[in-house]
């Protein structure tokens, strides 16, 4: 669960000082840039703006590389974080799932990150990962502008760095992200924790199976390649984090390529009927 304390920051903060709005020119410049974001019905846009201008009252942008995170930036890039939280409720306590951190830090593209990891045999090895972003358990996120602004044209193959990395946030909130964030009360309809876990891992577990499976027929054999992005093959977390991009920008291919994950996804979101 969220902690407590999150929420009761966040309760006092909105008590303390008015949240600015979002201009309509600014607010309509982004609809206009991200189709899936306009064809929200008009109430849900216009909780999304007032989402999107709590998270930016509460966040501060970094531009890397000398690169001007503008107003117009900011807001694309609010409005695509706050999606899955538009329906969770008081806007606080949504926001409360983006808690752990203030800063976001914005590439003009992709960022290349050091890495270590060491083998069976003790030996360090190191090695450099090009990122389109990144989300840091209790820290910042990174995003490639470039890959931002492509989330305009990117959502007919179910892709959108912003979603996947914010959705990596909501699912460290238990820890280590494994594809199973904090899962809400009464999730399908089960009576408990137990039950909410079971029954939400008999959704991911041969979803994330077949598709692994889809994906090296495709990559080794020549079969037809999935829709979903294959980054999503290589670890649970990286499968629900790319399950949701699609889940939001491309709805309805989303639901024909996996309609067992459906339930399980609006379930979690709170997704009314």
């Amino acid at each position: 669960m969220v902690p407590f304390f999150n929420r009761l920051r966040s309760s006092l903060r909105a008590t303390l000082a008015p949240v600015p709005d979002i201009s309509a020119e600014l607010w309509l410049q982004t609809l206009g840039r991200y189709p899936f974001l306009a064809a929200l019905p008009l109430a849900q846009q216009a909780k999304l703006r007032a989402l999107a201008a709590l998270f930016l009252d509460g966040k501060e942008f970094h531009g890397a590389h000398g690169l001007e995170v503008t107003d117009a930036m900011a807001i694309d890039i609010a409005a695509q974080a706050c999606l899955p939280l538009l329906h969770w409720g008081d806007p606080h306590e949504a926001l409360a799932w983006y808690d752990d951190f203030v800063t976001i830090v914005v590439h003009p593209g992709e960022a290349v990150a050091r890495r270590e990891s060491m083998d069976a045999a003790g030996v360090v090895h190191q090695y450099t990962e090009v990122l389109a972003g990144e989300a840091m358990e209790r820290g910042p996120v990174m995003l490639s502008w470039r890959h931002v602004a492509e989330g305009s044209t990117s959502a007919g193959h179910g892709s959108n760095v912003v979603v996947h990395e914010f959705v990596h946030k909501i699912d460290m909130q238990n820890g280590h992200a494994n594809g199973c964030p904090p899962l809400p009360r009464g999730l399908l309809g089960t009576r408990g924790p137990r039950a909410a876990l079971a029954a939400w891992q008999a959704a991911w577990k041969p979803a994330y199976a077949d598709f692994r499976e889809a994906v090296v027929k495709a990559e080794r054999f020549g079969a037809e390649r999935p829709w979903l992005d294959a980054y999503g093959a290589t670890a649970p977390a990286e499968f629900f984090a790319v399950a949701c991009e699609a889940y939001f920008v491309n709805r309805e291919r989303f639901a024909l390529e996996f309609p067992s994950l459906m339930p399980a996804l609006d379930g979690f979101f709170k997704r009314p009927a």
